[in-house]
């Protein structure tokens, strides 16, 4: 009868000679590649070098007038624009400038890395079924699965540092924009396709100019959550070495620095609300770009 209420289960040296094993696998892998992955690497290890060197050292007046000007650009309301101007003033006057450039150069860098690769497979994977049932589940895990599992092979391979940083919040804010990206185009309409049809397109021609147009919304959608999934990595990413103002609030939680924690993280809680309400109201633009483009 105890049988019945002890679960079976491997023999516990059997376990141990099994993980021993897995350990030992990827252990010899990365002291087989592990510096040339490093190589492949260091381009974005320079491009985020470089950013988070330019936003930090440039005069902060040119840096806000630069990125307030970004704002006006994209959302066109002025007050947005002046919020955002307003948020990175008293930032910087709380002491807390470097910091927050850090934390805006990794997530540029991180957001751009996930469009740049997100896209492209959101695309593919609504063009193919079969893609798309083995690409799924992968999001489904990617989503998922606790960031500190996937950050232990990482930091075996490429140490404590911005890059291993960068792939961890590069893994975890990437399903967004690829489940997006496939959203978009899958809700076009086939009547706007049939139409593109009956005048000759090929299938790349749709692509560019029918589908992804159609998408942007959608799309960019997909880029704001992307943006806010990787503001939400920012104080587990400063675990493993990367600047910016997850390092304060991971030093207020060790040495219960209330007032310390709590300024840094109204900052990332400024850079989220600038990001959302920014994308937000470009997002409008474009919704109102494609029901011009479906009314025509």
């Amino acid at each position: 009868m105890d049988n019945l209420y002890t679960f079976p289960s491997m023999d516990p040296q059997a376990l141990r000679d099994l993980k021993k094993s897995i350990d030992s696998s990827f252990l010899e892998f990365s002291r087989s590649y592990g510096e040339a992955i490093e190589i492949f690497f260091e381009p974005l290890l320079l491009t985020l070098v470089w950013l988070e060197k330019l936003l930090i050292e440039s005069p902060w007046p040119i840096t806000i007038l630069v990125l307030t000007g970004l704002a006006w650009i994209t959302s066109r309301s002025w007050l947005a624009t002046l919020f955002s101007a307003t948020a990175f003033l008293i930032i910087g006057y709380l002491g807390m400038w470097p910091d927050t450039m850090a934390t805006l150069a990794i997530i540029s860098v991180a957001t751009l890395l996930c469009i740049v690769f997100g896209i492209p497979v959101g695309i593919w994977i609504s063009h193919s079924q079969r893609a798309k049932f083995v690409i799924t589940p992968i999001l489904d895990v990617m989503q998922t699965i606790p960031s500190f599992v996937y950050l232990i092979p990482v930091v075996m391979l490429l140490g404590i540092g911005k890059v291993p940083g960068l792939i961890a919040v590069g893994i975890y804010a990437t399903p967004p924009i690829i489940r997006l990206t496939n959203l978009g185009i899958e809700s076009v309409s086939n009547d706007v396709l049939e139409a593109a049809d009956a005048m000759g397109a090929s299938r790349l021609q749709k692509l560019l100019d029918v589908q992804l147009p159609l998408a942007l919304p959608s799309i960019f959608a997909g880029v704001n959550q992307t943006i806010m999934m990787s503001l939400s990595m920012v104080v587990i990413a400063s675990m493993i070495g990367v600047k910016g103002l997850g390092l304060p609030v991971l030093r207020a939680i060790s040495n219960q620095y209330l007032a310390l924690g709590l300024m840094n993280g109204l900052a990332i809680v400024a850079l989220a609300i600038i990001f959302d309400r920014i994308a937000q109201l470009y997002g409008k633009r474009l919704q109102s770009y494609k029901e011009t483009i479906q009314n025509e």
